[in-house]
């Protein structure tokens, strides 16, 4: 049994993480920003006849991710897997985008990892043992349409994610693995197009047409495994934990690897580099 600690599951991917994870028997910490909006995982825990503890964590707010990660250790001694699901997509053009905005989804997607795995470190480096599972996207890898500062967040999370692999792992047995979905069905690309239209919605100048495009491909697209169901990624997830020697890049479908094809051909796992890294540098 392991304990696991997930961000951001109030919603779609989080939920099944916690699900699955606890159907295994691990010890599940679920948190979430706001408490209000544990319903529905609470509904799932129930009906599943499964156990999880739900407990306030804001990946925004140090003081709250130091105080969870604190309570977990007073109550178990040790953290074995951390997974950094929080996230918040975004999609509109550079000149429409306001500082507060950039800063938003930079924080949530990047600055909010990055604050958890600092919460999460010694305890892993004095146990000598560890996961950490950083969701990304092949927007990590790809840049697209109007998703620039999304795609910005993630590319800093997949260097931070590669940059840590180099040297902790090898010096402290701590793995660390991006997973990189293409789109899955939850409310997670609802909540998108919700926050662009409360921001005004679409501007009429030159780039009204080309987001129009955009949007209509988006909602179009039939590929067999564009969007996946929250479960199909949370198993692959899943899997890798279980892995004793995860993959560092890790896509959830056969869609996402051909997208990214062109960058990772050379090396689909990413694991060749950070160990050319290490023989470079340690």
């Amino acid at each position: 049994m392991s304990v696991v600690l997930i961000t951001g599951t109030s919603t779609g991917l989080g939920i099944s993480l916690v699900l699955q994870l606890a159907e295994q028997g691990h010890k599940v910490y679920a948190t979430m920003r706001n408490l209000a909006k544990q319903q529905a995982l609470v509904a799932a825990i129930a009906e599943k006849g499964v156990s999880a503890e739900i407990m306030v964590l804001d990946v925004q707010n140090q003081e709250s991710v130091e105080a969870c990660v604190d309570q977990i250790i007073q109550q178990e001694g040790r953290i074995d897997v951390l997974i950094n699901n929080a996230g918040a997509g975004f999609v509109k053009t550079t000149e429409h985008t306001t500082d507060d905005e950039i800063h938003k989804i930079l924080d949530i997607n990047f600055t909010g990892v990055v604050r958890c795995t600092r919460a999460v470190l010694p305890h892993m480096r004095q146990q000598r043992s560890g996961r950490i599972v950083n969701v990304s996207s092949v927007g990590g890898l790809v840049g697209q349409p109007f998703n620039e500062i999304y795609c910005a967040a993630k590319f800093a999370l997949e260097g931070y994610t590669e940059s840590l692999a180099s040297y902790i792992e090898p010096n402290f047995n701590i793995r660390f693995t991006v997973v990189e979905p293409g789109g899955i069905r939850t409310e997670f690309a609802n909540n998108v197009l919700a926050q662009f239209q409360q921001a005004g919605g679409m501007i009429d100048d030159e780039y009204k047409p080309i987001l129009e495009k955009y949007i209509g491909s988006a909602g179009n697209n039939r590929s067999d495994d564009l969007y996946q169901t929250a479960d199909e990624v949370a198993a692959v997830i899943v899997g890798s934990i279980n892995d004793l020697t995860p993959p560092f890049r890790l896509r959830t479908s056969n869609w996402s690897n051909d997208f990214c094809e062109l960058k990772t051909a050379a090396d689909p796992t990413g694991d060749k580099q950070i160990e050319r890294v290490r023989r470079a540098f340690l």
